[in-house]
């Protein structure tokens, strides 16, 4: 099913107004294949917002095809189908149920689907027979051959590719085999809340979220705040957020663990919060709104999309990042700092900034705004709607 897109511009018209199924005239039905809550990880996080922000924009039928590693959960009917690791009827159940629809939307890792390198996701999509997007979270920079096998079959396979930011975009054209035409750009949406100033209290208080893992660099954050004897009584820094399950199941708490002694070692155990809670998304927003400031000292320079810096400037937060793509990109009109991997000083540096130039921190504060109001769900699931029914105009589709 290999089409030449419309790259004109996606208008901002209302979507039940324009984006309708060409046949039927109604907005299509979409099937969104994904992992999905109770399941903890960025997919499934995304997909369940992206299910919102389709029916948010008058798309009547929308079913998740949940990905399930085999456990029993209690699913909302929102979920019209599973695809259980492992179970080949399973496979062709849920191939059954997306040709019920008239679009189907692959949110794509290589670590959810079954196989080497995910690549039993490709004998599910033999058995579809509707046109398929594919919204891309990883696009790999050097990829394995494995990793390269299966992805450049899944950009033959689909007709539609989504990156998430422009590095992304250019990185999917320059290091894989794919029609450049299939390959277009949807933003990563956010939940943006009402408008909050930042706090009025001179105190600065840091902010970071998500899944705790190796990785996350919350370790230099700590170093710098112990370069910082000056200002330990006006900076606080809570670390939010569960451990990662997978790495909770193999190693326990060892990461957390080993913050809370360096932060003992280092003398500024009494700045930092370790707050291990699960949190709703209203309770997620209102511990956002609490910051002055959300810090993401990912080790990792190959992060192309980030969707708790998204959810941070959407809320109207200024970010102290480590210079992955995605937030030299979204942070390059003035929302934010972006620093060296791994450098505590550099680190240091901008949070001094913070804390004592009350000029700048509004600056960043207002550069996030124009962000949030591109960023929204229900923005970018009209995007979506609106590729789709593009895709089916290039189909010729008349089901």
């Amino acid at each position: 099913m290999e089409t030449t897109l419309d790259q004109t511009p996606l208008v901002s018209s209302p979507v039940w107004l324009r984006s309708l199924h060409p046949a039927v005239g109604r907005a299509p039905s979409i099937a969104i294949l994904s992992t999905y809550p109770p399941t903890q990880c960025g997919l499934a996080t995304f997909a369940s917002a992206l299910y919102r922000g389709l029916k948010d924009v008058g798309v009547n039928r929308v079913g998740v095809i949940q990905m399930n590693d085999g456990a029993v959960y209690s699913l909302g009917t929102e979920v019209v189908g599973q695809w259980t690791s492992g179970s080949v009827q399973s496979r062709v159940d849920a191939a059954r149920i997306i040709n019920s629809f008239d679009v189907l939307l692959v949110q794509h890792e290589f670590g959810i689907f079954p196989g080497n390198d995910g690549s039993d996701v490709l004998q599910l999509l033999r058995d579809v027979h509707i046109p398929v997007l594919m919204t891309m979270h990883t696009v790999p920079l050097m990829p394995t051959q494995g990793q390269r096998n299966v992805f450049e079959a899944l950009l033959r396979r689909t007709d539609a590719a989504v990156a998430m930011t422009e590095v992304a975009h250019q990185r999917c054209l320059s290091v894989f085999d794919v029609e450049p035409d299939k390959v277009v750009t949807i933003p990563h949406g956010a939940t943006v809340p009402e408008r909050t100033c930042l706090p009025a209290s001179t105190d600065v208080s840091l902010l970071t979220w998500g899944l705790l893992g190796p990785g996350k660099g919350i370790e230099w954050v700590i170093d710098a705040l112990a370069m910082l004897p000056e200002l330990r009584d006006r900076v606080r820094y809570t670390v939010a957020g569960e451990t990662h399950p997978k790495i909770k199941a193999n190693d326990g708490e060892q990461y957390r663990e080993m913050l809370k002694r360096r932060a003992e070692l280092l003398g500024v155990s009494q700045q930092i919060t370790f707050d291990d809670a699960y949190r709703s998304l209203p309770s997620l927003l209102s511990l956002i709104n609490e910051s002055t400031c959300v810090v993401l000292p990912y080790d990792s320079d190959d992060q192309i999309t980030s969707g708790v810096l998204v959810d941070a400037v959407s809320a109207g937060r200024p970010v102290i990042a480590t210079r992955f793509p995605h937030a030299v990109e979204l942070l390059s009109d003035g929302a934010g700092l972006v620093v060296p991997h791994r450098d505590s000083v550099s680190l240091a540096h901008a949070i001094k900034q913070v804390a004592i130039d009350e000029e700048l921190l509004k600056k960043m504060a207002a550069a996030t705004w124009p962000l949030a109001a591109e960023h929204r769900w229900p923005a970018i699931a009209a995007k979506y709607v609106d590729l789709a029914v593009q895709v089916l105009i290039s189909e010729g589709v008349t089901r």
